[in-house]
């Protein structure tokens, strides 16, 4: 069989105030926006990594509570240099047990840390950079 794999092309999230998780998404994690299609005031576009999206859509009429084991996660060279900009930004964070405060160094040696953006999605920040 000759199948062509699949590729992941976006991850769209539903946001209560676009202009708050733009902020967010570009000022807080770093990620650069690209054109989007809609031009409609109700939609960001970012690049993530060589091939992929995050879209943020506005329209949730609140937010809503998230499991921890599900979100998004994000490479960085460092953890340490990252949560200097949470702290600046007083963006509290915590360790996978829920330590405020606190990061994970993982059995492999990876550290990460775990934190909430505008909506009460879970981001999830580690130094797995390859």
């Amino acid at each position: 069989m000759n199948a062509q794999k699949p590729v992941f092309n976006h991850l769209a999230l539903y946001v209560t105030d676009l202009q708050k998780s733009t902020v967010f998404y570009r000022d807080v994690i770093g990620l650069d926006t690209i054109p989007e299609p809609f031009h409609d005031g109700k939609h960001t576009w970012f690049a993530v990594g060589p091939t992929g999206h995050l879209h943020v859509i506005a329209g949730a009429a609140s937010p809503t509570p998230h499991a921890k084991d599900n979100h998004l996660c994000f490479s960085v060279p460092s953890v340490d240099a990252f949560v200097k900009r949470l702290n600046k930004a007083n963006i509290p964070y915590e360790d996978w047990p829920g330590k405020p405060q606190s990061i994970t160094t993982r059995v492999d040696g990876v550290k990460q840390i775990y934190f909430k953006d505008p909506d009460g999605y879970w981001i999830e920040i580690n130094d797995a950079v390859q």
